[in-house]
C-alpha cells in the first residue's frame, strides 16, 4: 500500500489526512534574497496560518528571507501580526563580514512592502530585550550567532518573552561543523510530543512552549516516525521548489542574455550542444555557480 495512503487511514479518526499541505503550504514568499533558509518558506507560511501570530520575534534577520516570508504570509491571511526583526547588520564569522548595503536593502523592502508589520532593530539582542515583556511573543525565531554558547545564552535570555502555547524556531540544527553548536543546543531542548525537526535546508528545530492550542501543531509534534518522514519530504520538496524560483530571480541579467542567444541560435541540436558548451565555459556562467546551487550550504542566516 502507498505510504500516504496507510497514513491517512490510521490518522482518519484523530487528525486530517495531510494536515501539513493547507493552501498556504504551497504560497511562495514575495521576496527572494539568496539565504540559507530559503527552503523553510513553505513551511513558514504554514506556521504563520496555524499559529496566527500577533507577535513575532526574530534574533538575526540578515537579508530577511525569513522575516519577509514571514510578514508576506500574514499580509495574505490578513493577520494583524508585528515581526520584529532584530540584528547588527554587521555580519559574524559564519554569515560573513559586510557593509551598510544589507541593512539598507532590508530596510527598503519592510518600509514599502510591510510598512505596518516589520520593525528593525538594529544592535545586539541585549539591548532590545528590554522591550518585550515576558509572555509577550508568540513565535520566536533564533538565528543568531550558531556556536553553542552563543544559541544558549540567545534562548536563556529571550525564551522568557514567549507566551504559554506559543513556539521557537532553531535554524542550523543540522550543522556541526565550522563552530556550528545549535545541535547541541537542540539535542538537549528536544523533548517527543513537544518539538519537530526538520532536516533539510541547513536543519530547522521546531519547539513547543507550555500548552499547544492548535490542533495542527500538536498533530505535528505528536507525529510518528512514519508520518514525520512524509511530512519533512512533503517540505522539503516544496522548499526546494521555492529555491528553483530564487535562482531564477537571481541569474545576473548578463546570463540571461546569454541563455537568450543560445535559444535563438541553436537550430540543430548539435548547435544547441556546443553553444551550451560554449556558454558554461564563459565568465558569466562561473561568477553565477553559487547562485545555480542555492540550495546547498551557505554561511548566511536569514
Amino acid at each position: 500500500m502507498d505510504v500516504s495512503v496507510e497514513i491517512e487511514v490510521a490518522g482518519a479518526d484523530r487528525h486530517p489526512p495531510r494536515f501539513w499541505l493547507r493552501p498556504t503550504s504551497y504560497w511562495f514568499p514575495a521576496h527572494l534574497p539568496v539565504s540559507a533558509w530559503v527552503t523553510h518558506g513553505p513551511f513558514a507560511a504554514w506556521l504563520v496560518d496555524v499559529l496566527r501570530p500577533r507577535s513575532i520575534v526574530e534574533l538575526g534577520t540578515h537579508y530577511g528571507y525569513s522575516c519577509f516570508a514571514f510578514a508576506e504570509a500574514a499580509k495574505r491571511l490578513g493577520l494583524s501580526t508585528t515581526i520584529s526583526a532584530l540584528d547588527s547588520w554587521e555580519g559574524d564569522d559564519h554569515a560573513g563580514h559586510y557593509g551598510h548595503e544589507v541593512y539598507d536593502y532590508v530596510r527598503e523592502v519592510a518600509g514599502a512592502d510591510y510598512p505596518d508589520s516589520v520593525r528593525l532593530l538594529r544592535g545586539w539582542f541585549a539591548e532590545s530585550r528590554h522591550l518585550f515583556e515576558d509572555a509577550s511573543v508568540d513565535l520566536l525565531h533564533i538565528d543568531g550567532r550558531h556556536g553553542y554558547e552563543d544559541a544558549l545564552g540567545d534562548y536563556t535570555q529571550w525564551r522568557s518573552t514567549v507566551r504559554d502555547g506559543g513556539v521557537i524556531l532553531f535554524h542550523d540544527i543540522a550543522e556541526r561543523e565550522n563552530g556550528f553548536g545549535v545541535w547541541r543546543l537542540w539535542e538537549e531542548l528536544a523533548q517527543p510530543g513537544r518539538s519537530f525537526a526538520f532536516e533539510h535546508g541547513h536543519g530547522l528545530g521546531v519547539l513547543a512552549v507550555g500548552d499547544i492550542g492548535q490542533e495542527p501543531l500538536r498533530a505535528l509534534f505528536e507525529a510518528d516516525e512514519t508520518t514525520a518522514a512524509v511530512i519533512r519530504a512533503d517540505f522539503e520538496r516544496l522548499g526546494q521548489a521555492v529555491a528553483r524560483q530564487t535562482w531564477l530571480e537571481t541569474v545576473p541579467d548578463d546570463a540571461e542574455r546569454a541563455w537568450a542567444q543560445v535559444r535563438r541560435r541553436a537550430v540543430h541540436e548539435d548547435e544547441l550542444q556546443a553553444q551550451i558548451d560554449a556558454l558554461k565555459a564563459s565568465t558569466s556562467w562561473r561568477i553565477t555557480a553559487p547562485l545555480r546551487w542555492v540550495g546547498r550550504r551557505r554561511p548566511r542566516r536569514g
